[in-house]
């Protein structure tokens, strides 16, 4: 048999406790680890460019090209792990040791690695602390200084058969680096991550529609709901080739009410180089989590997985715009591309197409001319209107859709239909004061709010079906009207005129959700927390894929997500309840019912017979007979934990 002598980062992993953990419930164990390997591991060891070279039962063999590849892999799965089991008991947590190590191996004719590269790495392993990563001397010495991360100089140790001791240094996963180097014999002190999750404008909004639109059984909207304690937003990601975040540009006017107009043309440039061929641009939610705050783009890049960040300002002077753009690498710092445009100020959002235009030079992309088509966008008919429909856009993505604020923010679409019935803006914002009450529930008419809505919302595709905007609202007209297909239809016709969206992205996961389809609704919620990974509105992705595990009956995976998401947010907790009662842990589900039951709202439903009202408004006899059986276990759950009949 041939075989070939190389160099190689060997990356070696196992459950901590397997044994134990198979003893008590093999069948859960196992079906645990299996959704872990397909959900998480596999996806990121792929993103690293790792190769499984074989399975162990609960360990792994990985090849990774480079020491950097491995341990930021080890770091992605370490972390998730980190947010997974939180709130978990800690004999039923699974847990990982991993060792690194970069060395000679042999690589036989099957693919198999064998040698002492390999032996080192799997005795690195058999000594690391849960939780933790172990690296060589020799790997360490390739990360060093690449790693924000405490660590500790373990020292020279001698491992089971092999000649000579190994220095070992071992990464303490979720405690950042010190500011002086951390001595071997100093215990590390643990210290939490600042945490920014400031309320981006589109937080209402997004969470409306999911949470009451689509949420169906599980998922119930507390108005004025407060800012989320904590983000489970996804670890570092290594950056694909093309992909990019839109800061928020500044308004450089000393007016804040002219943000809308620096507000827009952000959304605007995030839209159209997410239609660029094989980019990946981070959704405007989380790009507005940084609005107004000092950030530095290599911090950045490492939290959001992009290789470019591109920021600017907008400085209004009368009639005219300035606007100033640069493009920043993530990896080094350094300013790449730096430009300056000057514009009336009705063209403002037509300056967008130039700023692309330049910047896919800058980017050594070329654009097809059919994209290039579809960036143009058509001049306003009146210069007038379109500022009274960008300031009402502004305010509604500021303030919310519903209550006194958006009262006081429709008239100025209305104001724009009144000097130009045609601004298809105006229309599609417009469409939202109808529908969305029909969602939350407090519309006093729903079939003439709904049918008012689609008439707004038709009107402005009719005039504009190159804006995902109205795409959007007719997919949640359509869903409250329990019209799936034609619901998704209308999200997929968003993502491909606005690939960023992550509205469309979730939406689209409670498209499939309704249908049946419930692995691929699980797709489209991951894509989401992809997409968007500091958005304000990252429970409602958590806690979707709990609903999708619950109807899925994989009780573990949808208690799991459900505590991620109590997390974000206590209002999730409801969905908690039913699978902790459906899997024995009735004392546990009922002290969860209680806590929800003293949750503060007028909103969510305090009894079974409440619940039931809700749902018939989402799951009716469209909805495929999966779901409305899930929805029967939840009222089973929820009753055995004793929610109120009435």
């Amino acid at each position: 048999m041939s075989e070939t002598r190389k160099i190689a980062a060997i990356l070696v992993s196992d459950v901590v406790g397997y044994s134990r953990l198979a003893g008590a419930d093999e069948d859960r164990t196992l079906a645990r680890l299996r959704a872990l390997r397909s959900d998480l591991i596999d996806p990121t060891i792929s993103v690293h460019h790792g190769r499984i070279v074989k399975r162990t039962g609960d360990g792994s063999v990985i090849e990774f090209r480079s020491v950097v590849d491995a341990v930021r892999c080890a770091i992605e799965v370490q972390n998730a792990m980190l947010e997974r089991n939180a709130g978990v008991a800690p004999e039923k947590r699974i847990e990982f040791r991993v060792g690194i190590h970069l060395g000679d191996v042999v690589e036989e004719a099957d693919g198999d690695l064998m040698g002492e590269g390999v032996n080192i790495a799997a005795r690195l392993e058999s000594i690391c602390e849960p939780g933790a990563i172990c690296l060589s001397e020799d790997a360490y010495r390739q990360v060093k200084g690449r790693v924000d991360l405490a660590v500790a100089d373990r020292g020279p140790i001698e491992l089971k058969n092999i000649a000579e001791p190994i220095r070992v240094y071992s990464l303490q996963v979720g405690v950042p680096a010190q500011a002086k180097p951390t001595k071997p014999a100093e215990p590390v002190t643990p210290t939490l991550p600042n945490k920014r999750f400031a309320v981006a404008p589109l937080a209402a909004l997004t969470a409306a529609l999911l949470v009451l639109i689509a949420g169906g059984a599980w998922y119930f909207f507390i108005a004025n709901r407060p800012p989320p304690v904590a983000s489970n937003a996804p670890p570092p990601l290594v950056a694909q080739r093309l992909s990019i975040v839109v800061l928020p540009f500044a308004n450089l006017s000393g007016d804040p009410a002219q943000d809308y107009l620096a507000d827009a043309l952000t959304d605007e440039l995030t839209t159209a180089l997410s239609r660029t061929r094989n980019s990946f641009v981070i959704a405007r939610n989380t790009a507005f989590t940084y609005k107004g705050k000092a950030v530095d783009a290599k911090a950045i890049g490492r939290e959001l997985g992009v290789r470019y960040v591109l920021e600017g300002s907008v400085q209004p002077s009368g009639a005219q715009m300035r606007v100033n753009a640069q493009l920043i690498d993530a990896d080094s710092g350094a300013h790449l591309w730096a430009d300056q445009f000057d514009t009336p100020r009705a063209d403002l959002l037509k300056m967008q197409d130039e700023i692309v235009t330049r910047l896919s030079h800058a980017l050594a992309i070329e654009l097809s001319q059919v994209e290039a088509a579809r960036l143009k966008r058509t001049p306003a008919g009146n210069p007038d209107a379109e500022d009274l429909a960008l300031q009402c856009e502004g305010g509604l993505l500021k303030g919310g859709f519903l209550g006194k604020e958006a009262d006081a923010v429709y008239p100025l679409c209305e104001q724009a239909l009144a000097i130009d019935p045609n601004n298809d803006r105006a229309l599609g914002y417009l469409s939202t004061k109808y529908w969305l009450p029909v969602g939350m529930g407090v519309s006093a008419d729903p079939k003439a709010d709904l049918k008012r809505a689609d008439e707004l919302a038709s009107r402005a595709i009719a005039l504009n079906p190159n804006l995902d905007l109205h795409h959007g609202a007719k997919a949640m007209i359509l869903l409250n009207q329990a019209r799936y297909e034609e619901s998704a239809a209308e999200n997929e016709r968003a993502l491909a005129l606005n690939p960023a969206n992550v509205d469309a992205v979730g939406a689209l996961g409670w498209d499939y959700l309704y249908r049946g389809q419930f692995e691929k609704s699980l797709e489209y919620f991951d894509k989401a927390i992809r997409l968007s990974p500091h958005d304000p509105a990252m429970g409602v992705w958590v806690d979707s894929k709990s609903g999708a595990y619950f109807a899925l009956k994989q009780y573990d995976l949808a208690i799991e997500w459900a505590r991620r998401a109590i997390v974000i947010d206590p209002s999730f907790s409801s969905d908690l309840v039913a699978p902790l009662a459906l899997t024995g842990h009735e004392a546990d589900a009922r002290e969860t019912l209680q806590r929800y039951l003293a949750l503060p709202s007028s909103v969510q439903p305090r009894t079974l017979a409440a619940m039931k009202a809700y749902n018939d408004h989402f799951v009716n006899a469209n909805a495929d007979p999966r779901l409305l059986e899930s929805f029967d276990r939840y009222i089973e759950g929820l009753r055995k934990a004793g929610m109120p009949e009435q």
